[in-house]
């Protein structure tokens, strides 16, 4: 989809080795730069935490493909960021059809019906870091695996009944699809894979109803509300699952690492001079666990300043998690992570309309799972502090790929 018309431009790295570098170089080019994306796909990346605050409050701006992307038709089939450019559900969609969608669901992750779900996500906490405590001294586990991934899995999908048979699967999916680096036809078998695990979900609630959220999509007859096609539901638990999960495992998994890198912050929470909020708020600012939610299109043509025009029509990429470290609204040391700075503004989780439903219970997951992990292993250390780990191989989530850890180190 390259246009011979337009100047060559940056390529956003589909693999994110280097997010916030290249956020960073991006910033300070303009506050909107002309990219491409993998496929071939062009689009306006903006980096900039005023411009993007902009941006998603802007009725000018619509999620939705179908009504404001005239070059959706050209991307090539397997396309690795179709799966969230192109989901059939509220996220993708545009003015009234996009808030009445979005009710269907949002009243459950309100905070006040997110706070009674405090039991049930310490409980599991609770169990994960006792599976911890009881490794050998010495003996290593990932902590991703061991905590971050099936907390956050066990919540949400006991939300939407997921049946534990179907949860492995359905999970691995999402990973897959969620990885931009894959070429397309891994991309188009993961897309494939994922649509057929959500379909089999279906299929077990049509037949197994139950008191969750799946069925509740299922069941719907509130007065005015037209039933979800077969593709919106589809769409719909790709959604909340995906978000309700990818979120909160990246969230988790990067302020352990942050902590476990600062001993003297570390040391700040233990003494309570540091709250569990100011460590989640810190680390939604300097490592929020998603870059970039890929589309937006301009209905009409913006003009935002310093010679940058965005045309009607034209395709735009928003870097949430690059607005945390914009030396514009963070001059002091804007990479560093310091939960004792007094203004910790980001917009890790969206802005505006599609502001993320599931933000209050992503910070719940984070308070107790961090809360239980250093209370219960206060020798937990990392496995090799010398070494940066690997990041996840996605333009979209940012987190660490695994975070290997000693719960009990060898004493002496």
């Amino acid at each position: 989809m390259s246009d011979s018309s337009v100047p060559s431009c940056p390529f956003l790295d589909p693999a994110g080795a280097a997010l916030h570098a290249e956020a960073a170089e991006l910033r300070e080019q303009g506050p909107a730069v002309w990219v491409e994306l993998p496929g071939g796909v062009r689009a306006w990346s903006v980096t900039r935490h005023a411009v993007i605050q902009a941006l998603t409050t802007d009725p000018r701006v619509s999620r939705d493909f179908r009504l404001h992307w005239p070059g959706a038709a050209e991307v090539p089939e397997g396309w690795v960021l179709g799966p969230v450019a192109f989901q059939d559900s509220f996220v993708n969609q545009y003015g009234a059809e996009h808030r009445a969608a979005r009710n269907r669901l949002a009243p459950t992750f309100l905070p006040r019906r997110v706070e009674r779900m405090r039991p049930q996500v310490q409980a599991t906490a609770d169990r994960l870091v006792a599976a911890m405590a009881e490794l050998a001294p010495g003996e290593r586990t990932d902590l991703r695996l061991a905590l971050s991934r099936p907390l956050t899995l066990t919540v949400i999908c006991d939300l939407f009944g997921v049946p534990e048979e179907l949860r492995g699967a359905l999970c691995e999916a999402i990973d897959t699809v969620l990885d931009s680096s894959l070429s397309e036809d891994r991309a188009l078998a993961a897309q494939i894979e994922l649509d057929f695990r959500l379909r089999e979900l279906l299929a077990r609630k049509r037949t197994d109803p139950a008191a969750d959220l799946t069925s509740d999509l299922l069941l719907s007859d509130r007065p005015g509300e037209r039933p979800l096609s077969e593709p919106e539901l589809v769409g719909t638990l790709f959604t909340m699952i995906t978000g309700g999960f990818e979120t909160a495992v990246n969230l988790i998994t990067s302020a352990a690492l942050e902590l476990l890198t600062h001993p003297a912050e570390l040391a700040r929470v233990r003494t309570g001079a540091t709250g569990w909020a100011d460590v989640i708020e810190e680390t939604l600012r300097v490592e929020g666990p998603v870059m970039h939610v890929p589309l937006r299109y301009a209905v009409e043509d913006l003009d935002l300043g310093e010679g940058v025009l965005i045309r009607k029509g034209d395709p735009i990429i928003l870097g949430f998690a690059a607005a945390g470290r914009d030396p514009r609204v963070h001059p002091e040391r804007p990479d560093a992570f310091d939960p004792a700075r007094a203004d910790k503004s980001h917009l890790a989780f969206g802005h505006g309309p599609h502001f993320c439903v599931g933000a209050p219970l992503a910070r719940l997951e984070a308070e107790i799972a961090l809360s239980t992990l250093f209370a219960r292993l206060p020798a937990l250390a990392l496995a090799e502090p010398d070494r940066t780990p690997d990041r996840l191989p996605s333009m979209i989530v940012n987190g660490p790929a695994a975070l290997d850890v000693v719960p009990r180190p060898v004493a002496g």
